[in-house]
């Protein structure tokens, strides 16, 4: 017989509201089992839940974009089309993160006396509209 995990210890475990999980189920996203009127989770189910929570943790996934991903089959149009604009999204993302964390580190040890988009080491990187 399959383990099932009440809604509660799920929710417990993961970090999650109850009202999540819920959500997440009106959203087509789960799939609960019942246990007289409790809702239970079996293991694949779990790992769907992990998998969910780490893209949602991430801010650059929609429960629509989560969707997509979970109800096409891999490789499909749509799967890979989502897929695809995911990953642009995300490496556009890295880059700003990665401008930012340049900036930070560089601020960290910059010496410039006056406010820091003043830093001259700023300044160079920044490109102003013509005749400025």
């Amino acid at each position: 017989m399959t383990q099932l995990t009440e809604i509660t210890e799920v929710a417990e475990h993961f970090g999650l509201a109850l009202s999540t999980l819920r959500y997440w189920e009106r959203q087509g996203l789960l799939t609960s089992h019942r246990r007289a009127t409790r809702r239970c989770y079996d293991t694949d189910q779990l790992y769907r839940i992990a998998l969910i929570k780490h893209w949602r943790d991430t801010g650059l996934m929609s429960i629509n974009d989560i969707r997509a991903i979970l109800s096409e089959t891999p490789g499909s149009d749509t799967w890979l089309a989502t897929t695809s604009a995911l990953l642009t999204t995300i490496e556009e993302r890295t880059a700003q993160l990665e401008t930012a964390h340049r900036y930070l580190q560089h601020l960290s040890g910059c010496r410039h006396p006056g406010a820091p988009e003043m830093c001259p080491g700023f300044q160079e990187t920044v490109d102003l509209p013509p005749g400025l």
